[in-house]
Order: C-alpha cells, then sequence, then structure tokens
C-alpha cells in the first residue's frame, strides 16, 4: 500500500461523489480535494460583490481576487473550504449558491481558474478528489476513475434530507428543480461537460449504502495500489438491486 495514486470520481449532484471521497481518503490517509467547493466558493465571492459574470474583462477581473483552500476542521474530521481567509462551508451548500454555481462554474475563465487550483493542490499523487470533469479534464491520467450516478428520486430524497438536517427552508419540488437544472447545464455546458471517461467504473449507488460502496471503491482503490502496472483499470459496472 505504499503505492500513491490519484483517483478521480466524477458524477451527477446528489451522488454521494463527496462522501465516498471523503470516506476513500480517509481511509488510504489520502488528502480529499472537493472541487465542487471550489466552484462554490467562487460562485459566493461573485453574488458577494456583484461581479457582472457575463463580462468576461468583470470575471478575469474578480478571478485575479480570490484565493480558495481547505483546512482541517477538527470537530468534524474533515476539511473546511477557506475563502480569503474565511470558512465559508456552511454558506457554500446553501440553495443560492446551488442555484447559480452551475452556470458560473460553465464560463470558460472560472474553468481554467478552478483547475489551476485543482493541480497546485494536487503536486503529489496520493489525492482523492471529485468533481464533473475530474478524469476527463483535470487528472485523465488519474490511475483510478469512478463515475457516480443513482435515479432522480433517490437523488432528489437525499439531498432534500441533508438540507433539511441543516435547517435550510426549501421544498421537496425546489430541490429537484435544481438537480435537473444543474444535471443540464453540467451536461451541455460548451466547456469541460460532466461526462464519462471511457475508462472510469461507473458506481450506481441507488440500492447501496453508503458501506457497500465504500467496500467496493475501496477494493477497487487496493487492486491498483497493488499492481505492479501503472494503469489497471477493471473493465466493470458495479450496481446492487433489491
Amino acid at each position: 500500500m505504499n503505492k500513491r495514486i490519484i483517483i478521480a470520481i466524477d458524477g451527477y449532484s446528489a451522488c454521494g461523489k463527496s462522501t465516498l471521497a471523503q470516506q476513500l481518503a480517509k481511509y488510504l490517509h489520502y488528502i480529499y480535494i472537493d472541487s465542487g467547493a471550489i466552484y462554490r466558493a467562487v460562485t459566493l465571492y461573485f453574488l458577494q460583490n456583484a461581479v457582472s459574470y457575463h463580462t468576461i474583462g468583470a470575471v478575469s477581473d474578480a478571478l485575479q481576487h480570490i484565493s480558495v483552500e481547505f483546512r482541517a476542521n477538527e470537530n468534524t474530521g474533515n476539511a473546511d473550504t477557506w475563502l480569503n481567509g474565511k470558512n465559508v462551508e456552511k454558506r457554500i451548500r446553501e440553495i443560492d449558491i446551488a442555484e447559480k454555481v452551475s452556470e458560473i462554474a460553465a464560463i470558460p475563465e472560472v474553468r481554467v481558474f478552478v483547475e489551476k487550483c485543482q493541480r497546485n493542490m494536487s503536486r503529489h499523487k496520493g489525492i482523492v478528489m471529485d468533481g464533473r470533469d475530474i478524469g476527463t479534464v483535470v487528472f485523465p491520467q488519474a490511475e483510478l476513475k469512478l463515475f457516480m450516478t443513482a435515479d432522480m428520486d433517490t437523488r432528489v430524497q437525499r439531498r432534500y434530507t441533508e438540507m433539511k438536517l441543516k435547517k435550510e427552508n426549501v421544498s421537496l419540488e425546489e430541490v429537484r428543480r435544481n438537480i435537473e437544472e444543474r444535471d443540464y447545464l453540467d451536461t451541455h455546458r460548451t466547456m469541460s461537460p460532466l461526462r464519462q471517461a471511457a475508462d472510469a467504473i461507473v458506481i450506481d449507488n441507488t440500492h447501496l449504502t453508503k458501506e457497500e460502496q465504500l467496500d467496493y471503491a475501496l477494493d477497487l482503490a487496493k487492486k491498483v495500489i497493488a499492481s505492479p502496472l501503472i494503469r489497471q483499470m477493471p473493465d466493470d459496472t458495479h450496481s446492487k438491486k433489491d
């Protein structure tokens, strides 16, 4: 288990990408990088500073004033997102950010900025990164690529439950609309649209528990790490039905 690799996890909203990525990173003693949080932090900055994000000049200027980093949270054991020296972890998960993040993430200048941040954060291997273009654009050389999916009803209920636990005042219909809109924007943007990498392993977790999902992903990671080959990508799709 001495060999260190890059694990790229892509997929749709509310499919548990971040949960699995954090679990894998913790078990393997890897660094977890939440690429979606970087886009959310940029979105928050744009909204707070009334950035005209339809104007290239305004976007380029704003990006020069943004610094995003992840710092360990001793209470949760996870890493929180910090924007320009301020902890914004809770703020960037709110519905107004979710409603705008896909639109802002589609801006080419923003994507270039975030991709640069992602690569700077992972100069050495031993990382798990989740997002929507990690295995296709950011780290096409990743030794293990996973693509997460689940049926729409399951995704909506998961996100709704998550937001209600955080005391968010949101309806089930609002959550469904937000997820559907994000799916469309993520898969139809011109630059780096969400798509499954040719060598990614699909995990449909509609009927999987978090424990089952983690066990399967860990088994894949261990096989790649133990392999003497540079790449060892199993051709497999994992799905458990009732």
